[in-house]
Order: C-alpha cells, then sequence, then structure tokens
C-alpha cells in the first residue's frame, strides 16, 4: 500500500505518495533539501539552477556509492574465492596426510 507524506523542501510543500515508510521518504525529503540549502547558501543561484546542482550532487555521490559497492562486492567475491581454494587444499592435505598415515 501507497503512503503519503507531505514535506517542505525549500520553502514549498510537496506530497510524496510511495511504498516506502513514511520514515524513509521523510529522509529522501530532508536529503534533498539540505542539498538545495547547501547550493543556495553558496549565493548566485536561482531555485531553478540550484535544483539542477544538488540533483547533480546527489547523482555524483550516488555513482560513487554504486562503485564502492561494486568494489566491495568484487573484494567478497575474490575473498569467498581463495577461502573455497584454500578449504580444497586443506581436505587434499588431509586427504594425503590420512593415506600416508595408513602407509605405516
Amino acid at each position: 500500500m501507497a503512503n503519503r507524506v507531505t514535506m517542505s523542501i525549500c520553502g514549498v510543500d510537496y506530497t510524496l505518495i510511495a511504498e516506502e515508510s513514511p520514515s524513509y521518504m521523510e529522509r529522501v525529503g530532508k536529503l534533498v533539501d539540505e542539498k538545495l540549502a547547501e547550493v543556495l547558501g553558496a549565493g548566485g543561484v536561482s531555485r531553478t539552477d540550484a535544483a539542477i546542482l544538488a540533483a547533480i550532487n546527489l547523482a555524483d555521490e550516488l555513482l560513487k556509492a554504486q562503485e564502492s559497492g561494486e568494489n566491495l562486492r568484487r573484494q567478497v567475491k575474490t575473498y569467498l574465492d581463495e577461502a573455497a581454494q584454500a578449504k580444497n587444499e586443506a581436505s587434499e592435505l588431509k586427504r594425503q596426510l590420512f593415506k600416508a598415515q595408513n602407509r605405516k
């Protein structure tokens, strides 16, 4: 069921309707409001330009976070592959040790 949340962004009320929880939607709105305030605080830009610059900043953060997440996934996969290889090697060494002990 869709949730409806009204929030103020840059002094204007917006009503958001989404499947996410109201608290999540409020966090999203707060982040957008903060980014807009940050850009507007630098001065010399219109609200429209501030919205575009805030969107660019948020897109930059998103892409960097996605890249970081992908790097972490690759690292975890490498670690899992190395752990599987070590486990296989340990099993083979145990098998060889068992064979050597039984020959005595």
